[in-house]
């Protein structure tokens, strides 16, 4: 097979790819011989899987095992991708994901969403990369660990230069000089959310933290509460975005020494239930 299990993330995608390699081997390999052998009665089982139209439940697993020919290594790594995919418990999709990226490495197959992941979920990557634009900035993980708030351990901080490093974020050149450039996040939408709600999750921890850690001249915390039309919340989002924007241009533009790096969080959320139509 020309693509390893390993070169997935999606195991719909890899069923396709797996049907069109045996396709290529035997041109009466069909949907019907599949059903067969994975003892179903539809002919379009594989194809209502592929296509999203069914998942894949536990009773299928063994069978699926046995048909696609995978060895112990492949079917848990082809079990973590069916777990990434249709899991509704966001913790256990989180470590299906880690369990992916690890064999990913294991076999060479290490692709950049990884890095991407890791960029999303750990908050000192992107700070790290605004910190870069201080003129005192240090390309030493001692120097980030203690620049930081909070600080950071030094195995963090190498870890996270490592991460900018790869998706070309943040560069140490031969002379000692420092690259900046905007980089590429390819991270798969299978993953997206998990790493998006990670990245509020610990967001929120450190904005409910700097309610003690910094003075009032040094921090600014505002919220009210409202009660709206269902019809007004695209509208308030859309709002909040083009702020948020505005804002990212402002400070972006600005030509002056950049001193340090801060947070903006917009946050906007129910605090009831909806009313239900008479």
């Amino acid at each position: 097979m020309s693509n390893s299990i390993y070169h997935f993330i999606n195991y719909r995608n890899f069923l396709q790819h797996w049907f069109d390699e045996k396709k290529k081997e035997n041109s009466r390999y069909s949907h019907r011989l599949f059903s067969r052998l994975m003892q179903q009665s539809s002919p379009s089982f594989l194809r209502d899987i592929i296509d999203g139209r069914r998942n894949i439940t536990i009773q299928h697993l063994d069978r699926f095992e046995k048909t696609l020919t995978l060895d112990e290594d492949e079917f848990s790594f082809f079990v973590d991708m069916v777990t990434l995919d249709q899991s509704k418990d966001d913790d256990e999709r989180r470590r299906a994901y880690e369990r992916i990226a690890s064999a990913q490495r294991k076999h060479s197959a290490r692709l950049l969403e990884g890095e991407s992941y890791q960029y999303i979920l750990r908050w000192e990557c992107p700070a790290i990369r605004e910190l870069a634009l201080r003129p005192d900035f240090q390309y030493s993980s001692e120097w980030i660990s203690q620049a930081l708030i909070p600080n950071i351990s030094e195995a963090r901080a190498k870890e996270a230069l490592a991460i900018l490093a790869d998706l070309q974020m943040l560069i140490q050149n031969e002379d000692g000089s420092i690259t900046l450039s905007e980089g590429t996040l390819a991270t798969p939408v299978e993953v997206l959310d998990l790493a998006a709600q990670k990245y509020h999750q610990e967001m929120l921890r450190l904005a409910s933290e700097a309610v003690e850690r910094f003075p009032p001249d040094e921090r600014h915390l505002m919220g009210l509460t409202v009660s709206i039309p269902k019809s007004l919340i695209p509208i308030i989002k859309k709002e909040v975005s083009e702020f948020a924007f505005r804002m990212l241009d402002m400070c972006d533009s600005n030509d002056e020494v950049k001193d340090q790096t801060c947070q903006v969080n917009f946050q906007f959320f129910p605090l009831s239930n909806q009313r239900k139509e008479s």
